[in-house]
């Protein structure tokens, strides 16, 4: 047992300086980290290994490369990828593909939704784990005024996503602000445009209950506006619920696009 034990640890000194498994999903017996790649927000082209609506990852990722036990104690292509399909398995997740040298997998709990991709190669030698945590990227960049007035005058609406509510509720969060801003200075440089502010959700709950939300937050975000000094004349609020939609909402990817609010020309005669 003590040998045992010393050799484990023998291996794991030899990870790359700060690197560690991923929470998920431990390690096979005996490998050790050679990189790490960790990014707060990411995309990841799947196609070439998936078609269908998870082929392509966008979200917190993390790509371990695993290099394994050298000699008689070393595991096959189909050992690597078998032991981590029953492990995710164990832990609920969708098994996606597997061809005995790759694993990708999909794991949907408490609202959050985890896609894992393994890949065995060097008969054995070597694999590389690769976990993204899906999550709507944090808007850092806001349009400005010019970009708003451009998106309008080609699509004849545009979407705002820097517009924060808490899940369920239409009290505009403070955040929100500098995207508030820039629509009050599109509107004072075009002095003659009127809007639709239409809010829209995800599909998720029950029809009249995200109608009547969509509504309350249209309706916010025009009092907000008037309260930064738009005259209440040129904006009307309205509400669409779940019913245009952007993307899918099987997806939490595809809900958090759909979840917005929009500016529409509203041409009066």
């Amino acid at each position: 047992m003590l040998t045992m034990v010393v050799a484990t640890v023998a291996w794991a000194q030899r990870d790359v300086e700060g690197a560690k498994d991923h929470p998920l999903l431990t390690r096979m017996p005996g490998s050790f980290i050679t990189s790490v790649d960790e990014k707060d927000f990411d995309s990841v082209d799947m196609s070439a290994y998936f078609t269908g609506e998870d082929e392509r990852w966008e979200g917190r990722k993390t790509e371990l490369r695993y290099e394994t036990a050298d000699g008689p104690k070393r595991p096959t292509m189909v050992q690597i990828a078998r032991n981590y399909e029953n492990a995710l398995k164990k832990i609920g997740a969708r098994i996606l593909k597997s061809d005995g040298r790759t694993v990708m997998a999909k794991l949907e709990k408490n609202g959050a939704v985890t896609r894992v991709f393994v890949s065995a190669f060097n008969d054995g030698a070597e694999y590389s784990l690769v976990i993204v945590e899906a999550a709507p990227m944090e808007q850092v960049v806001v349009a400005d005024a010019a970009a708003l007035a451009k998106g309008i005058a080609a699509e004849g609406r545009i979407a705002l996503y820097g517009i924060y509510f808490d899940t369920g509720k239409s009290v505009v969060k403070p955040e929100s602000a500098p995207t508030l801003e820039q629509v009050v200075k599109l509107l004072k440089q075009n002095a003659a445009m009127q809007l639709f502010v239409v809010g829209h959700t995800d599909g998720t709950g029950p029809l009249d209950a995200n109608v009547k939300l969509s509504n309350e937050r249209a309706a916010a975000v025009v009092k907000e506006l008037v309260g930064r000094g738009i005259a209440a004349a040129r904006l009307k609020a309205a509400g669409v619920g779940p019913w245009s939609p952007l993307a899918t909402n099987r997806t939490e990817e595809g809900k958090a696009k759909n979840r917005r609010v929009e500016l529409v020309e509203r041409l009066v005669p």
